[in-house]
């Protein structure tokens, strides 16, 4: 369906409340909490494809409100709310730089259309939304000294004027390299993906948030529980020595789970208590061999890379070949990536047509159970567009047909859907 576009409704409130922005961090909390959570051990089924609104420019990202409310982010700079077939304008940061678009089918090259990766991209409502009325966002701006920086805010969306932001944060800034995915997980924290911004040395730097996931209070704030790398590291960081980590999501136990975009090699990588994945001195198996790097559960090196995009661990019922599966949204051949995470000495699932076993002694073997997220319908909803002008908003719904048989051997195991 193509949604009509519609402004938003007109604010009633004048003056600017403050909120309590506090929340509880009890994981157990979390409304699919499981430590006892089942494996997947059958090939994942057909799929069908739902199209919930189309025409909109560089779609990047999407969250689910407690409420069911749905925003969306353009990369060219808006915040929007999805309902019933319609998108509202909520806010467009003032200070965000206005990333470029490309026509369909144009033989422009998106690289280097203006903002590069970077622009309007992560988007994340308060836990105790819409109480707490406020979203956040990660976007690309143009900082004081003239320099790209990325910044994380939020806007009041009940505002009179939700164009002005509360910045929390500021990380380096590039063309490429920018990172952007965030997302509050089962413990109430915010967790934000920052890339290297072309400069890889900084993943390696303890100071420099770059190249990093953060794990933060809701004012931006480090949780006291954040690992201490010593009195020069900045204690936002969780894990360090990442590329450019596209895709955050939790298994059942709550176990957070990131995708990087890989220098050739991409990776799924177990966070666990927080740690360094090697980057830039790692990412392929000779590199960590004999280093105490946090290594993948899996790596693109079984197979052609995938440019994640975003990743969500599935939990819903209306697609049951989907559940505790990792879904990858890959830039490279536009497909699907379906990923089942199998603990060790585990009965694995079989191989459908396109899968791929990642198996080696060098992969992380941590894994004692497998992946979760999900939207009030149970389905899994994703946008679908890079640089081109018109994207849209998908939800993948099964089919009564039955999932495909294959062959059957060790650990992460890969499929894919156009």
């Amino acid at each position: 369906m193509t949604a009509a576009r519609t402004e938003p409704p007109a604010a009633t409130r004048t003056a600017t409340p403050s909120y309590d922005l506090t929340v509880d961090h009890d994981e157990t909390d979390w409304a699919h909490y499981a430590t006892d959570w089942a494996t997947p051990t059958t090939a994942p089924g057909e799929l069908t494809v739902e199209t919930l609104v189309t025409n909109l420019e560089i779609p990047w990202d999407l969250t689910v409100a407690a409420n069911g409310d749905m925003f969306v982010t353009e990369r060219t700079g808006r915040l929007l709310r999805y309902e019933e077939g319609t998108v509202a304008d909520v806010a467009s940061p003032a200070d965000a730089i206005d990333a470029g678009s490309v026509e369909p089918g144009s033989d422009e090259s998106s690289w280097w259309v203006d903002g590069g990766e970077g622009g309007t991209m992560g988007v994340a409502a308060h836990p105790n939304y819409p109480d707490v009325p406020l979203v956040y966002l990660y976007y690309t701006a143009n900082g004081d000294d003239g320099e790209l920086v990325n910044r994380l805010a939020y806007v009041d969306v009940d505002a009179d004027d939700p164009a002005t932001t509360t910045t929390i944060l500021e990380a380096p800034a590039s063309t490429v390299h920018n990172g952007g995915r965030i997302a509050f997980g089962p413990a109430n924290y915010l967790w934000v993906c920052v890339g290297d911004s072309g400069a890889p040395e900084l993943g390696a730097d303890p100071s420099s948030l770059a190249g990093s996931v953060l794990r933060l209070e809701p004012d931006g704030r480090a949780p006291a529980g954040n690992p201490d790398r010593g009195d020069d590291a900045d204690r936002r960081i969780y894990s360090m020595g990442l590329r450019n980590p596209q895709g955050l999501s939790w298994l059942p136990d709550a176990s957070p789970v990131a995708v990087q975009h890989g220098s050739g090699p991409d990776e799924v990588n177990l966070l666990g208590d927080g740690g360094n994945h090697g980057w830039p001195a790692a990412d392929r198996p000779d590199e960590y061999a004999g280093s105490d790097y946090r290594r993948p559960v899996a790596s693109t090196v079984f197979e052609d890379t995938w440019a994640p995009s975003g990743s969500v661990c599935y939990t819903g019922e209306a697609v049951p070949s989907l559940r505790n599966r990792l879904l990858v949204g890959c830039l490279w051949g536009q497909e699907l990536k379906i990923v089942t995470l199998s603990p060790p000495d585990s009965e694995l699932p079989p191989l459908a047509e396109t899968g791929v076993r990642h198996t080696g002694e060098w992969l992380d073997d941590r894994l004692s159970p497998p992946p979760t997220a999900d939207s009030p319908t149970n389905s899994a909803g994703f946008d679908t567009s890079h640089r081109e002008r018109t994207g849209s908003c998908t939800r993948l719904r099964r089919t009564a047909t039955a999932g495909r048989p294959g062959t059957s051997q060790p650990s992460a195991t890969t499929d894919w859907f156009d």
